[in-house]
């Protein structure tokens, strides 16, 4: 029998692009989400007819689903109960399904929290990325620290109980202080979760490519130094796990009970499928896994069926791809360590072989001998130094590819 499936869906649509933001989504123009809505559902109704096109195991059941963005908190009642409605003539969608939207602060109307509330959204994230307002400022973000600090009160009283911001560190103009006014207010508001990204300077945003090239645009001239992230992550990580929200993965925090299902699938390699711009799936089959990403051009998702791509709706960028064993191993490792539980070294020998595992135990051995991880008995994890140094820590462990030996 199939396991549940989680479900993304990419709402990429923003009254304003974020200077940091380095995905999909823009300021495409309120006048094309009612088209782009159709196009997302037409996706969803193809989609059992792809899975069985790609030989793919697609269940009837679903029990996370999760609206990110962009902005899904400027859907219409109509676009949400239209979304539902193509969700549900697919898919079982339990009654403890865990039902997240992600919200920008001050821009969910009443009327369309309570339609994504009577078709049973249970969880919402915020995201507030500072509560200091100079910073929001600096890079684009449209609301107060007493806005987001309001909005999350009226949640509250809305009952959706399962409430969760995201912070950023290493924001233009971050200091010590404003870092620990942030997580002291976001403490203090009651929510259950908070995520805690460090920015990302790349050429994939208008700040990273202005801090690459050495300007002073979108504060980029105003950035905290890479040691100065690193202790503020840490600060972040010892004041929020003593506040009761309990670190569950590098970027994650939750009180008792208010843990992302829908992304721990991600980290646990359960199936998961993506409808709309940019989204991404990975679901099995009789000879493995594959992964497939939809278009991250809007005209071309927008295009509908071409004969020259695989025909998922004609959303997809490239032909789904087979995860090769290799990959799987180092997705599990990699996935596994990046939860503060760790992964066990029995699973990866049962499920991949004890040829596999001795492969990569002298890499195990010396990054723990660099105390970046540590092993007990069946156990493996990160230490808090190596949660900090992950991505080292992860191509210390790559397994060679033989046509580079």
């Amino acid at each position: 029998m199939s396991s549940p499936v989680g479900i993304y869906l990419s709402i990429p649509f923003c009254k304003a692009k974020c200077s940091f933001c380095n995905f999909a989504s823009d300021a495409f123009g309120m006048d094309r989400l009612g088209t782009y809505v159709d196009r997302l559902c037409e996706e969803i109704g193809q989609a059992r007819l792809n899975a069985e096109d790609m030989a793919a195991s697609l269940g009837f059941s679903a029990d996370t689903i999760y609206f990110g963005g962009g902005t899904p908190s400027l859907l219409s009642p109509d676009h949400v109960d239209k979304i539902f409605s193509a969700l549900r003539r697919l898919f079982e969608i339990s009654d403890r399904a865990e039902i997240t939207v992600e919200c920008a602060p001050g821009q969910l109307n009443a009327e369309t929290l309570e339609e994504f509330q009577r078709q049973g959204v249970n969880r919402v994230s915020l995201g507030v990325q500072s509560f200091v307002d100079r910073e929001a400022r600096a890079v684009g973000r449209l609301h107060t620290g007493a806005e987001c600090e309001a909005e999350i009160a009226r949640l509250h009283r809305a009952g959706i109980e399962k409430t969760g911001i995201d912070l950023i560190v290493g924001l233009p103009h971050q200091t010590e202080a404003s870092w620990r006014e942030s997580l002291q207010r976001a403490m203090e508001s009651g929510v259950g979760h908070v995520s805690v990204y460090m920015l990302e300077v790349d050429e994939e945003s208008r700040l990273g490519r202005e801090a690459l090239a050495g300007g002073v645009r979108y504060g980029a001239g105003e950035l905290p130094s890479d040691d100065q992230v690193a202790g503020w992550y840490e600060l972040g990580c010892e004041l929020l796990n003593a506040g009761g929200l309990r670190q569950y993965e590098i970027s994650n925090f939750g009180k008792e009970g208010h843990v992302s299902k829908h992304n721990t699938k991600y980290w646990q390699r359960l199936p998961y499928i993506g409808f709309g711009l940019d989204a991404h799936s990975m679901l099995c089959t009789d000879g493995g896994t594959i992964r497939f990403q939809n278009a991250d051009e809007l005209s071309l998702y927008m295009a509908g069926p071409s004969d020259d791509l695989f025909p998922i709706a004609g959303a997809l960028s490239a032909r789904p791809e087979r995860v090769s064993m290799d990959a799987a191993f180092e997705e599990t490792l990699f996935l596994g360590l990046r939860m503060v539980e760790g992964v066990r070294l029995s699973r990866l020998r049962e499920e991949f072989g004890e040829a596999k595992m001795a492969s990569v135990m002298p890499s195990i051995r010396e990054v723990c001998d660099a105390a970046l991880m540590r092993m007990d008995a069946d156990l493996l994890r990160l230490t808090p130094r190596g949660r900090m140094a992950s991505n080292e820590v992860f191509s210390r462990l790559l397994i060679p590819d033989p046509a580079e030996v």
